[in-house]
């Protein structure tokens, strides 16, 4: 199939366009059994639902039998109620269940080798490439993999093979991967297409999945008032897609602020963000915005929890969010055989802190603020703070409370936020 590129920079897609292009891809292909791996409901944003939903129709007015596998990665599954309002009307026992620690296949590893010289000698162990063992069942005759590309903390630009490997991929590549990205900075990677854990993830397609019948689906949207806008949509079934789509979300995902922002005010979605697990991205996708000495308030109405799952929150309550030092440190010491087995979560611990360089302020309802605080944060009354720095009235951007400057971000799974001159003074730009 040859690629499909749809973009409109003034405004977004129609629902009209989007139908189309979806059509487009299916002709000349017979089909009898389809599996769909879109992201889970922490991609909301991405209208990848709204891409499912119309392939699952479009596939069962042929006859074709559909399987849905959200990519949770190690995110709890989809509720029946987040199952509706992301993929509307399809049956909730379409559903598979990915299980990141069990129901998955060994394909092989990228070589210890080839992961040192991507890396600069950063990491010297192989990596197993693990997979969930459905996207190898020949019964599928297409595998679809919708999802947002946008910057992420882990790879630089979320999605194409990153859906797979790690959203329906194993505790190997998932640990791996993760631990590699925090090792070798997360500010040297968010919004470049070309990274590390981008390379090992290329490794993986074209060394073990170049012969699954693969379709990316990829969008890149904004969400200026709320509701998401999709200004483009790739479809291939090679990487160009992804080289296409990340150079647009470059454009539409990246704000460059003209100076540090001393006070950054996030607001987490409930519905969207229940954990710290999730709610970090207010630390991952400003830090390389806020001043030295400045401060980030999160308000969190739904936070209820730190981890994802049981074992991870353990580990986060237990080691806390202490900085990049503390962290490796603990690492390395061969007593704490839990970071060890467990480096994805290790890498989130790394993180989800500012290492000391701005202060974090949780302000939450629905945890207590002692347990905010065990865990390296500080913390707020979510009423109080909202008091002050009111969501439903601050604009995205600069405000003025009380003569007060502070910055307000709605959202921050959907960008990335970098003081330009800061910026400026690195090696490279946001699109190598």
């Amino acid at each position: 199939m040859e690629d499909i590129f749809v973009v409109r920079q003034q405004g977004g897609l129609t629902d009209d366009e989007l139908r189309a292009a979806l059509e487009q891809s299916l002709q000349g292909r017979n089909l009898r059994r389809v599996l769909i791996i879109p992201p889970d409901f922490t991609r909301f944003h991405s209208q990848a639902g709204k891409i499912t939903n119309l392939y699952y129709h479009l596939l069962k007015a042929r006859d074709v039998l559909v399987d849905i596998l959200p990519a949770l990665g190690t995110h709890a599954p989809v509720t029946k109620e987040q199952w509706q309002l992301m993929y509307g009307d399809i049956p909730y026992e379409c559903m598979m269940i990915h299980d990141w620690r069990r129901d998955v296949l060994r394909l092989g590893e990228v070589p210890a080798e080839y992961v040192k010289q991507v890396t600069e000698g950063l990491w010297q162990d192989p990596v197993d490439v693990e997979i969930n063992r459905r996207i190898m069942d020949p019964a599928y005759d297409l595998i679809i993999s919708p999802g947002q590309v946008v910057p992420h903390e882990v790879v630089g630009m979320a999605n194409h093979a990153k859906n797979l490997f790690v959203g329906v991929g194993g505790n190997g590549m998932i640990n791996s991967s993760h631990m590699i990205g925090a090792v070798y900075g997360m500010e040297r990677m968010m919004g470049r297409e070309q990274t590390p854990v981008r390379k090992i993830f290329d490794y993986g397609m074209e060394h073990f999945l170049k012969d699954r019948p693969i379709l990316f689906v990829l969008t890149v949207c904004t969400a200026p008032e709320g509701e998401s806008v999709l200004h483009g949509l790739f479809l291939g079934e090679g990487r160009s897609c992804l080289t296409a789509a990340a150079r647009l979300a470059q454009q539409k995902n990246i704000d460059f602020v003209p100076h540090s922002i001393q006070k950054c005010v996030v607001y987490l979605d409930p519905t969207e963000f229940h954990s710290t697990w999730l709610g970090n991205k207010s630390i991952y996708r400003t830090r390389m915005a806020i001043a030295d000495g400045g401060e980030l308030i999160i308000l969190a109405p739904g936070v209820t929890t730190f981890g994802e799952d049981a074992q991870c929150d353990a580990l986060i309550r237990k080691y806390g969010y202490r900085g990049r030092e503390n962290i490796l440190k603990a690492f390395q010491d061969p007593e704490n055989q839990d970071l060890r087995t467990n480096m994805g979560a290790t890498a989130h611990l790394i993180h989800g802190s500012s290492d000391g360089r701005f202060s974090i302020t949780y302000a939450v309802q629905n945890i207590s603020q002692e347990e905010i605080r065990s865990v390296g944060f500080e913390a707020a009354s979510y009423d109080a703070m909202c008091q002050k720095y009111d969501p439903s009235v601050l604009r995205p951007g600069p405000n003025v409370v009380n003569g007060e400057e502070i910055y307000f971000i709605p959202n921050p799974a959907l960008g990335l936020w970098i003081d330009q001159t800061r910026f400026e003074k690195q090696t490279g730009k946001a699109g190598e």
